[in-house]
């Protein structure tokens, strides 16, 4: 399926407001593997691109260069709509313009944006601050006037909550909202009376994100879609099975001198996933 069909899929599921559960995925297996899953669409994580790409924390090191190379690799290699991580588009205005138009060309059907000042951290970390209201509006007006194609869609983030509290997050997203942005995060409410708030007060379709283990409690797809949410992101559920998965088996290896005991995917199973002919 060519971007622009991916786009209008996506982009009708938003406007439907009928809820999307979406997996995180880092590179091409992971994505090659939540495909054939069976999911509606795709996350390209920051957290995990840093973490499987680089070996750094999600802490502002990934470059836009480091960035791009994966969005460009991910939505060409699966038939999938591909929502992509921007950051807070590394960097000024300019920057920002030129990350919406990069990640538009290569094929991404989406684009979340975040109003963190920089270096940003990740969006379950302490210790995150976020620029003035005006100033992530003037960003959404800048990322919409970037985009080359009308169906390729603006998520505007705001970590707010963490820091300000979440009567200032929900202010946020209703403005954010106002701006123009095609749909509204609002990053790690703490409780689920709190994402009840962000379905009631915020008139937009809205991004949930579950992050095992971070500030979040885990919802259910049905409580999500009850609440008003549009899509349900779980940027790191990939990232953090396989990271537990291979810390076994090394272990194992490692303390066995053998791989016999592991519960392997066997090779030939790997190549039929892989599509070796």
């Amino acid at each position: 399926m060519d971007a622009q069909l991916k786009r209008i899929s996506l982009g009708q599921r938003v406007r439907e407001r009928e809820l999307t559960v979406v997996p995180g995925v880092f590179d091409m297996l992971s994505a090659r593997l939540a495909e054939q899953t069976g999911f509606e669409a795709l996350y390209m994580t920051g957290y995990g691109v840093s973490a499987s790409h680089l070996g750094v924390p999600d802490a502002g090191i990934a470059t836009y260069e480091d960035m791009i190379s994966r969005v460009a690799m991910i939505a060409d290699g699966t038939d999938l709509p591909l929502i992509a991580d921007g950051d807070t588009g590394f960097g000024g205005l300019s920057e920002l313009a030129n990350t919406v138009a990069g990640y538009n060309a290569a094929g991404a059907c989406a684009i979340q944006l975040e109003d963190q000042e920089w270096p940003k951290k990740c969006g379950h970390a302490q210790g995150r601050t976020v620029v003035p209201t005006n100033e992530m509006v003037t960003k959404i007006e800048a990322a919409l006037e970037a985009r080359t194609d009308d169906d390729f869609l603006v998520i505007a983030r705001t970590d707010a909550r963490s820091s300000l509290g979440i009567d200032e997050a929900i202010a946020r997203g209703q403005a954010y909202a106002a701006s123009g942005a095609d749909l509204v995060c609002i990053e790690s409410p703490e409780t689920e009376d709190e994402f009840a708030r962000i379905g009631q007060e915020v008139d937009a379709p809205l991004v949930a994100t579950m992050v095992e283990g971070g500030f979040s409690p885990i919802l259910s797809a049905d409580r999500l879609r009850d609440m008003g949410f549009t899509i349900a992101l779980y940027p790191t559920t990939g990232l953090l099975a396989a990271t537990s998965v291979l810390r076994s088996a090394y272990a194992h290896l490692r303390d066995t001198g053998s791989s016999a005991g592991i519960d392997l995917t066997p090779i030939s199973e790997m190549h039929h996933i892989m599509d070796l002919r």
